[in-house]
């Protein structure tokens, strides 16, 4: 936490602390999604806030503290989506389903996030890395597929020995890809990968693939 003092506030007009944290991470969302972390500027998150840059300082400590900041909120976020998501009641076919389509439906309804996790990797997740919060938050969604694929192991339902990481990484790879990719793939292709008309295809496309991936045969080693 930086050492700044709080400054006095404009018009001795007082502001509710949390709110005024929010309001910063809002903005230094957008912002920082739309101009990358080199382009963003502390003074245009300031201006549109309505504080001061040491307003921001004083709370964040600068702007490599503010990113962190904004990357901790965001996968915070799909965490505790994925902490509310309840499928214990369901099959581990309709669970493995429910789970694929929430990661669908957030990544869809929250591009900044695919901005900013692009962001990070190009500049080889230091942030993350540095982040004592985003090391322990780790993905309570691993914790739900391990526990829908020993169901559907012990029920015969699936028929592969998957690693939860690695299913992790195939639900969010056919999201990600789905929102980050829509101009060039469009460009290139003449498709629009998040038409709203091809929507429910694409949803139940990838819960189709997720499953056919489950209960494939297959060879031995």
């Amino acid at each position: 936490m930086t050492s700044v003092d709080e400054p006095a506030r404009p018009n001795g007009r007082i502001r509710d602390a949390a709110r005024t944290q929010a309001e910063i991470l809002d903005v230094a969302t957008q912002e920082f999604a739309r101009a990358g972390y080199d382009g963003a500027r502390v003074d245009e998150i300031a201006a549109r806030t309505r504080t001061t840059k040491r307003m921001i300082y004083y709370y964040f400590g600068g702007k490599e503290q503010l990113f962190t900041a904004v990357l901790e909120r965001a996968y915070g976020v799909i965490r505790e989506a994925e902490q509310k998501l309840d499928v214990e009641h369901l099959d581990p076919v309709a669970a493995i389903r429910r789970l694929a389509e929430l990661t669908f439906d957030h990544h869809e309804q929250h591009p900044d996030f695919i901005r900013l996790v692009s962001i990070e990797n190009i500049h080889g997740a230091e942030h993350i890395a540095a982040s004592e919060k985003l090391g322990r938050i780790g993905s309570p969604a691993l914790d739900v597929i391990r526990r829908i694929l020993a169901a559907g192991q012990e029920s015969g339902l699936f028929t592969a020995d998957v690693d939860a990481v690695d299913l992790h990484a195939m639900i969010s790879s056919f999201c990600f890809f789905r929102v980050a990719n829509r101009h060039t793939f469009g460009a290139l292709f003449g498709r629009d990968l998040v038409d709203p008309a091809q929507r429910e295809h694409y949803r139940t496309m990838l819960g189709d693939m997720v499953i056919a991936y489950l209960t494939a045969e297959r060879a031995a080693d």
